[in-house]
C-alpha cells in the first residue's frame, strides 16, 4: 500500500519551474510547492503473500489496485 504522488504531475510541475528559470527567475524567489493530488495504490498480490486482508473500505478508496 502506497499513498503517493503522481509521477506525471510531479514532471509537468518541474517543467513549470525549468521555465521560470529559463525566462529569467531567480531560482531563490521562486516558492516551493507541495503535490496537490495524491493517489492511494495498494498491491494486493504482495497483500496476500504477507497473509494480510485489506478491508473493502480501502479498496474502494485506492485509485489503483495492483492484483
Amino acid at each position: 500500500m502506497a499513498y503517493t504522488t503522481n509521477a506525471t504531475d510531479i514532471y509537468r510541475r518541474a517543467a513549470d519551474l525549468v521555465d521560470k528559470i529559463l525566462k529569467g527567475d531567480n531560482p531563490a524567489d521562486i516558492p516551493v510547492e507541495r503535490p496537490t493530488y495524491l493517489e492511494l495504490v495498494i498491491n494486493l498480490k504482495t497483500a496476500k503473500l504477507l497473509a494480510l486482508e485489506v478491508p473493502e473500505k480501502i479498496l474502494a478508496l485506492a485509485n489503483s489496485v495492483i492484483e
